[in-house]
């Protein structure tokens, strides 16, 4: 009996320090839809203590994860060998969590103007301001207002790594810019010859659509479910959740959660793939 009251009292500790902690997370608005909602569960059922916040969007978790201001860091995007480079004395540790893509989205006039997609070469013109307007891409005549994603969000590095090869090559640009999805959406959706980059999941078919992609073959993919679990789409991304080395405590309390079937219906919920959808 000593051996199972001395486990015992050391759970009730434990399970103390855990809903005492406050747990901070910070990071990607495309992992916060299932994480905001992961920690609303957790607060009613075990009391935690947990703020979850989207400043920076992915490179914002990155950085105040390095620098010990949060616990967990949400990103749409791997930890880059510069962010490492930049806190060598942490161990950023990956926790695959979904899969989710990166669409170019269009407002309705253009969806209904006959363009439904893009080439990488169109795509890298429209960027550098050689295609200008919707005529040049079998459109209507309309100017394009291209929103251009904050450079550093995980949904601006995977566009640009896939047009140029890696961020650093992209050019520098003057487009207007856009933070956040809900933001982004927005945006879009109120603009005519509007285009932008979005999480696949909030193109919602209705306000503002997502463009097909054309590879080498000429052959449009869209950024539909069995091509983002099979890789076909070609700007797939993986969701992470991010810690300092193995998970501990609440953290680990969180992290168990999102990798449950519990958690995992919530990134299914919120339009994203489960790691059992994926095909390997």
């Amino acid at each position: 009996m000593k051996p199972l009251a001395i486990s015992l009292a050391a759970l009730l500790v434990l399970t103390a320090q855990i809903c005492a902690e406050t747990l901070r997370i910070n990071g990607s608005t495309t992992v916060n839809l299932p994480v905001a909602e992961s920690a609303e569960i957790l607060r009613a059922e075990q009391k935690m203590d947990i703020q979850v916040d989207t400043q920076g969007g992915s490179s914002g978790g990155i950085s105040m994860l390095g620098d010990g201001l949060v616990q967990i860091g949400m990103s749409s995007k791997p930890v880059s060998a510069e962010d490492r480079a930049k806190y060598p004395s942490v161990q950023f540790n990956e926790v695959h969590v979904g899969e989710d893509a990166v669409a170019l989205i269009v407002s309705k006039d253009v969806w209904d103007g006959g363009v439904r997609s893009l080439t990488k070469q169109q795509l890298k013109e429209i960027y550098e301001g050689r295609i200008t307007n919707w005529k040049e891409l079998g459109g209507k005549p309309q100017r394009i207002a291209f929103f251009n994603k904050e450079p550093g969000r995980g949904t601006w590095e995977v566009f640009v790594h896939w047009v140029y090869g890696s961020p650093a090559a992209a050019p520098k640009v003057s487009f207007p810019e856009v933070g956040g999805n809900e933001e982004t959406r927005n945006k879009v959706a109120s603009t005519r010859g509007a285009l932008s980059q979005l999480s696949s999941s909030w193109a919602d078919g209705k306000k503002v659509f997502a463009l097909a992609l054309k590879g080498d073959d000429g052959v449009p993919v869209a950024p539909i479910t069995e091509n983002i679990a099979t890789r076909k789409y070609p700007l797939s991304r993986p969701l992470f959740l991010l810690t300092k080395g193995e998970p501990q405590g609440a953290v680990k309390v969180f992290v168990d959660f999102l990798l449950s079937e519990r958690g995992q219906d919530l990134v299914k919920k919120h339009g994203y793939l489960r790691l059992k959808d994926l095909v390997k």
